[in-house]
């Protein structure tokens, strides 16, 4: 396993991390199993979020007396004060320990939400308090808009951010090397670009052969995923033949694969196409069809108030068939 300082933290994480979106479908048992696997393979670094259902719980069962082996990671979606001191707390009980290395804001959308954080009743307030008094180590950022990564550079209080890279979405090559200049620390969500890409070895060794990554966090939910996980960070480089046939792959995808860059909005209908592709992805790709429904059904749009009428097909940078995806979509989310 190789290992890289997470910029400015201190903390020395395992290039590949373990991502805690799927662990969800698991019981304990099988939970346990696979983390300690992770650490035994030399994994150090576990992602998870308070969206993530039982992901939390799960991890921090499977850590009782392991805890000083890792950095945990967690994020909320809570925006004010309040609500993100209550949220730290459960992750607090779920994870069964007094302190989180790393906990981010989780998925900023737009500017408008990145100043209502700011505010001083804001959800960045709290993660600062808690900060001062030892219960948050670090304080990050994620989100899938790249101009809100770019933005959060300058604001001194985030030491990661976290966006999605992959070798089908590969946005954030800039900006992860401004972050790594400066010392903030990167992390990419996604690097098999939402369970599409299904060598898991090559595309992950793909996007880790950039220096400015510090640490890709894979979901994972067996022992198979592992061990070929960590191979992505055994140091050898990949052919020129490994990596020809993986951009060939990700050409393919890239014909109907969302990057969820938001040009294509707003929708007439008032859809949001990027959320429903993420959706669909988390269902189908994922399998966790439970999850990703109860998320789909509380959109106030959905899929089937698309009227075809292509505005943006016209937007789209990358030329996506957007209304047969979302035909698509709606008929597997149905």
């Amino acid at each position: 396993m190789q290992y890289a300082l997470l910029g400015k933290t201190g903390l020395m994480v395992s290039r590949v991390g373990f991502g805690g979106i799927p662990i969800q479908q698991l019981e304990q048992e099988a939970a346990n199993e696979i983390i300690d696997k992770a650490l035994e393979m030399g994994i150090n670094f576990i992602d998870s979020a308070k969206g993530y259902n039982k992901s939390e719980k799960l991890i921090g069962n499977a850590l009782v007396g392991k805890r000083e082996k890792v950095y945990l990671a967690s994020k909320s979606m809570s925006r004010d004060k309040e609500a993100m001191l209550k949220d730290v707390e459960g992750t607090l009980q779920s994870f069964r320990t007094d302190y989180i290395d790393l906990y981010q804001l989780h998925n900023i959308s737009s500017m408008e939400e990145l100043e209502r954080v700011m505010k001083p009743d804001g959800a960045l307030t709290a993660l600062k308090e808690l900060k001062e008094k030892g219960i948050v180590k670090h304080i990050g950022i994620t989100s899938h808009k790249l101009d809100i990564i770019e933005k959060a550079l300058d604001i001194d209080d985030f030491e990661t951010v976290q966006y999605p890279y992959s070798v089908v979405e590969q946005q954030a090559r800039e900006v992860f090397a401004k972050a790594h200049e400066i010392g903030v620390g990167t992390i990419a969500m996604k690097p098999l670009a939402g369970g599409s890409l299904d060598d898991a070895r090559t595309a992950i060794k793909y996007i880790l052969e950039d220096y400015h990554l510090d640490c890709a966090i894979p979901g994972m939910e067996s022992i198979e995923q592992i061990m070929e996980n960590v191979q992505a960070a055994d140091g050898v480089k990949l052919s020129e033949e490994e990596k020809e046939q993986l951009v060939k792959k990700a050409s393919e995808l890239g014909q109907t694969f969302c990057r969820r860059c938001g040009y294509c909005l707003p929708c007439p209908q008032k859809i949001n196409i990027p959320q429903v592709f993420l959706m669909e992805g988390y269902y189908s790709r994922y399998d966790l069809v439970d999850w990703a429904l109860e998320r789909y059904n509380g959109m106030e749009v959905k899929a089937d108030a698309c009227k075809k009428c292509g505005i943006c097909e016209k937007r789209c940078p990358y030329e996506l068939p957007i209304r047969e995806m979302l035909e698509r979509a709606k008929n597997i989310l149905q």
